[in-house]
């Protein structure tokens, strides 16, 4: 869970770019002098896009562009002045290489290689990889609780705190879900979509950090607790999604939601003697260390591995070690609570 308690300095930092449309690259004369060119003409060099609506082999296109594409590359939905950004992109990033110029940001992001249609591959690539990583810890959690570990009479598990982490593993997986989309094509839709999941996520691991650090155990004190910080994230995500997605706010949402559960897990994993303690002081530490890679940002090697690239690699041990820390409490809690029901 820790591991996404990060995911709210990496909203906050992409939130920045947000707010400043024009990078280095988008106010190259040469870059905007190509892009002119190629939505009157349809054409960057060689290249041609049909989904420009000009002309080809002397007959007109009709209908939606995509759908003169092959299916497997349909679901992009390029058109004409994305694919026109992309490719003078391209061409002038290869002028300016052999210049020996390093690489510049674009309208806000790095200069990224596609492949067949997904705008930043190895992100799409890692975020399939935590979202596996979490289905992993879910079901493994699952399975401890039902097959592993004693249960009540009624076939429940001792643990009170199963459908907490349950909820939480499907709000973790949703999250790494559309943020693979959003990696794989950048639009409004899927920009709000993770931005959405991603601060559900962090909301609902505020309100887990508080129940179980705090051990509330009772279910009118966990509504007491739960329900005015479910109100402000949802207003909050109704706010982004309906009225404007104003980057600066939820920058700051994110972050102090992320230093409060950040804090409360520190102070309670250096009081606790919970036998696994060292796992949650390792996802916190590693934590900060992988929150480097999102301060440390640099231009994609090749085309397709940037500083969040890596961050998203390292995330992925961290959800493996976390799900371990889960499992623990599960036996540890379990052994206590069955032992007082003898």
């Amino acid at each position: 869970m820790i591991d996404r308690y990060w995911i709210a300095f990496f909203v906050a930092l992409s939130c920045l770019v947000g707010v400043f449309d024009a990078s280095a690259g988008d106010v190259d004369p040469l870059y905007r002098a190509c892009v002119e060119r190629c939505v009157k003409t349809g054409c960057v060099g060689e290249n041609c896009f049909q989904h420009c609506k000009f002309p080809l082999h002397g007959a007109s296109l009709d209908g939606l562009w995509y759908m003169l594409e092959p299916l497997y590359l349909r679901w992009k939905q390029w058109d004409c002045q994305s694919d026109c950004h992309y490719y003078c992109m391209v061409d002038r990033e290869k002028e300016r290489a052999k210049l020996g110029h390093t690489p510049v940001k674009y309208h806000g992001k790095w200069p990224f290689m596609r492949v067949y249609g997904i705008q930043e591959p190895v992100s799409v690539a890692l975020s399939a990889l935590n979202l596996a990583m979490h289905f992993h810890g879910w079901l493994s959690f699952f399975i401890l609780l039902y097959y592993k570990l004693p249960l009540k009479p009624d076939r429940k598990p001792y643990y009170d705190y199963t459908s907490l982490w349950h909820a939480y593993g499907i709000l973790a997986m949703n999250a790494w879900f559309w943020s693979a989309i959003f990696h794989s094509r950048d639009v409004d839709l899927t920009e709000r979509l993770d931005y959405s999941s991603a601060v559900a996520l962090l909301g609902y691991s505020l309100i887990l950090a508080i129940l179980r650090s705090f051990s509330v155990r009772a279910e009118a004190a966990r509504v007491m607790v739960a329900a005015p910080l479910l109100a402000f994230v949802t207003t909050h995500i109704l706010y982004l999604n309906n009225y404007t997605l104003d980057y600066g706010w939820n920058m700051k949402v994110c972050v102090v939601m992320a230093v409060a559960q950040l804090l409360i897990w520190a102070i309670w994993a250096g009081v606790t003697r919970h036998p696994s303690r060292w796992k949650l002081w390792v996802v916190v530490v590693g934590g900060g260390l992988a929150m480097l890679l999102e301060l440390y940002d640099f231009p994609p090697y090749q085309g397709f591995v940037d500083a969040h690239a890596l961050w998203h690699a390292s995330t992925i041990p961290l959800t493996v070690i976390w799900w371990s820390f889960i499992k623990d409490d599960a036996e540890f809690r379990t052994s206590a609570l069955f032992k007082k029901a003898k």
